[in-house]
């Protein structure tokens, strides 16, 4: 018997266009989640992205410790995430799926444009486990309005829609040295 020499070129996917962009990823780290959003601890408030379909539905998930600098102060006896930073989790899951599009994303920032019918039906604390679920129900350009919800073991916590838009990060300021003459 004798052997085909291996194809010296690389295989291609069947119906690939040879410029065709790869496909965007399905999940993200925390460490591709820190390469989209410019937060940061213990402001950032997802830790991993476990489904994702482009400009259409993320999901994520964070995992709720004692820890947490809020448990300090809400409630010292009787800790509880506070309805505001759920909204937050809400905002920056979209702001992944949003970001993920921006070419230019180092340039910008994702701003609340708006926030309706937030709702709070259970409350979280350590040990639960948030899921997510951000659904996009108009997308333009450099703004988007989204539907989320978050559940803990299947039952909804939180929902709410918020709108996002797009805006360009101002500059650092350099703060110039005044040298006075003796």
């Amino acid at each position: 018997m004798s052997e085909t020499p291996p194809d010296p070129t690389p295989d291609k996917t069947p119906h690939q266009i040879p410029d065709e962009q790869p496909a965007a990823p399905t999940t993200m780290d925390i460490h591709e989640i820190m390469a989209l959003l410019p937060h940061r601890y213990p402001f950032l408030l997802i830790d991993r992205v476990v489904e994702m379909e482009r400009k259409q539905r993320i999901v994520a998930i964070k995992n709720i410790t004692f820890n947490e600098p809020q448990f300090q102060g809400h409630f010292p006896d009787y800790p509880i995430m506070p309805g505001v930073l759920m909204v937050e989790a809400i905002a920056q899951a979209g702001g992944a799926l949003l970001l993920s599009e921006i070419p230019d994303r180092d340039s910008k920032l994702m701003l609340f444009t708006s926030i309706e019918n937030a709702r709070f039906r259970r409350p979280v604390t350590p040990g639960d486990q948030l899921r997510i679920e951000v659904t996009v129900l108009n997308w333009r350009t450099r703004a988007v309005k989204m539907s989320g919800s978050i559940t803990v073991d299947g039952k909804l916590v939180c929902d709410a829609v918020v709108m996002c838009q797009v805006v360009p990060r101002v500059a650092k300021k350099v703060e110039a040295k005044v040298e006075t003459a003796e």
